[in-house]
């Protein structure tokens, strides 16, 4: 039972049709998933490069956890193929990143990245948790060789049940990377044999199956798996009104003037809009990150006010969930990291429900009603802007185009990090123009 179970069994092969895999292997939660992957790739003395915005969990697995079994990670803050590249070394045995970044909603190039990891034969990992098990995003589509998910999220829908699934793609050549990942050529012991001559196209999933899965035990149980079957008949659904949903909420607190910025992909002011375009098919996901003006007691005091949404850390549930970073998922990240990350003490996530959107929104709007006028009146968006730019080693330069509309240009090296839009009747964040 270790190995298969029937049950489990149905799981798998549904999450690989969604995912266009070739094979899975469900695991007790999303976190198992990605110990599980690195483990089978790399041993003491080798190391992972991965992006810097990540779920909380990952970050401290990534930091805290893998260190201790010589296992280290190179995290690249920025989003370009050259940090990438640079990261990159002979030790190197994964290059990792998340579809839409938690909690920052950034929507990395997908294909780009996919490439570079090709390029240095390299297999490419994607948490696809934010992508609905294909129903937004389908990473394999854009090189992605290993997705994993938490199948907790969007795949169950109702946040009742841990669990999570490695999908193997099908799509990377071992054996051409057998130097670089000796591992996946043999099984060694008493089963000896090789695996790309005995599983073909599966061979990732059967070495995590018969290598991690057997030792470690992070077996799903078919207890779990049914009440994740259970959640992924609605799937297609409930994405379908988390995605509305989460847009028309995105679009209310964009003109509201309690409110700083906005960080969703949608709107084509977005820096990740184009991304979001090329990559997400049906919609730019059911998350969204807000900042009310007056920056942490602004956000401590809204959250203390919703109705409607619950105060939970959780995301892709069928309710409305509302969580603070800063001081919760992120609370054991330093702070430089938190800021290099964009996380700032005013950040409020939102993970959207499947609830009417007018009891959404109208809850989002009282509670914005509930901060104080002094505090809203007092809050410099030039402060906050500055600490994260700090932290990023860039600095903030404005502009007005002929169209009137103010442009922050965020610069680093000389380098154009990237153009943000400031909505008319916003506050002049650089006092440039």
């Amino acid at each position: 039972l270790t190995l298969h179970q029937p049950t489990v069994g149905v799981l798998e092969k549904r999450a690989a049709i969604l995912e266009g895999g070739t094979a899975t292997v469900a695991v007790a939660s999303g976190q198992a998933s990605i110990f599980n992957i690195i483990i089978c790739l790399a041993s003491a003395g080798d190391n992972v490069v991965a992006y810097i915005n990540l779920y909380e969990g990952t970050y401290s697995l990534l930091r805290t956890l893998l260190p201790r079994l010589g296992i280290s990670v190179k995290s690249a803050k920025r989003e370009t193929r050259e940090k990438y590249e640079e990261l990159i070394d002979e030790n190197t045995k994964l290059l990792f990143v998340e579809t839409i970044g938690n909690p920052r909603c950034s929507v990395p190039d997908m294909q780009d990245l996919a490439d570079v990891a090709h390029e240095n034969l390299l297999p490419f990992v994607v948490d696809n948790t934010f992508g609905a098990c294909g129903t937004w995003r389908r990473p394999r589509d854009f090189g992605a060789d290993i997705i994993l998910h938490s199948a907790t999220k969007w795949m169950g829908g109702h946040g009742t049940t841990m669990g999570g699934v490695i999908i193997d793609c099908g799509t990377f050549d071992w054996e051409k990377a057998g130097v670089k990942l000796p591992r996946l050529m043999n099984k060694d012991g008493p089963m000896s044999f090789s695996y790309q001559k005995t599983f073909g196209n599966v061979v990732f999933a059967m070495a995590v199956r018969l290598d991690i899965l057997m030792e470690v035990g992070s077996i799903l149980s078919p207890t779990a798996t049914q009440q994740l079957l259970i959640g992924m008949k609605t799937l297609s659904l409930r994405s379908e009104r988390h995605v509305t949903n989460t847009l028309a909420v995105a679009r209310f607190p964009e003109s509201h003037p309690r409110v700083a910025w906005v960080q969703y992909p949608g709107p084509e002011s977005n820096e990740y809009h184009a991304n979001a375009v090329k990559y997400l098919k049906d919609g730019f996901g059911g998350v969204l990150a807000f900042g009310p003006k007056g920056g942490d007691v602004a956000s401590k005091t809204l959250l203390n006010h919703v109705r409607v949404f619950s105060r939970q850390t959780n995301v892709g549930d069928q309710k409305t969930l509302a969580t603070h970073p800063w001081n919760s998922t992120h609370v054991v990240v330093s702070e430089k990291d938190r800021r290099e990350a964009g996380i700032t003490p005013a950040f409020i996530r939102i993970s959207i429900g499947t609830e009417d959107v007018r009891d959404i929104i109208e809850d989002l709007d009282q509670a914005l009603g509930k901060l104080p006028e002094e505090l809203v009146n007092s809050y410099d968006d030039r402060r906050e802007l500055k600490e994260v730019l700090a932290a990023k080693g860039a600095v903030v330069t404005g502009t007005k185009g002929n169209d009137g509309v103010g442009k922050v240009d965020y610069i680093k090296d000389d380098v154009l990090l990237q153009r943000s839009s400031i909505p008319a009747g916003r506050q002049d964040i650089t006092g440039n123009w």
